[in-house]
């Protein structure tokens, strides 16, 4: 599998599980997940952060969203 796969692979399921942590559905987590740099943050930090467990990513994600503007109710 390629480099580029696994990266894109990763993001899906970062995207899925945030999506259900925050009930909400995949097209929405990955519109505020865009939105507020969480999948650029992903893409730019994929070395590092595919090495952690998938919640700490998650959190990652969360705090990259709010130093961005976007909080989830």
């Amino acid at each position: 599998m390629s480099e580029e796969r696994k990266q894109i692979n990763y993001a899906v399921a970062c995207v899925s599980e945030f999506a259900h942590r925050h009930n909400l559905t995949m097209k929405e987590a990955f519109r505020f997940l865009f939105e507020y740099r969480a999948i650029e943050f992903l893409k730019e930090n994929y070395d590092i952060e595919h090495t952690l467990s998938l919640d700490d990513a998650l959190d990652d994600m969360r705090r990259i969203c709010e130093k961005n503007g976007g909080i989830l109710a």
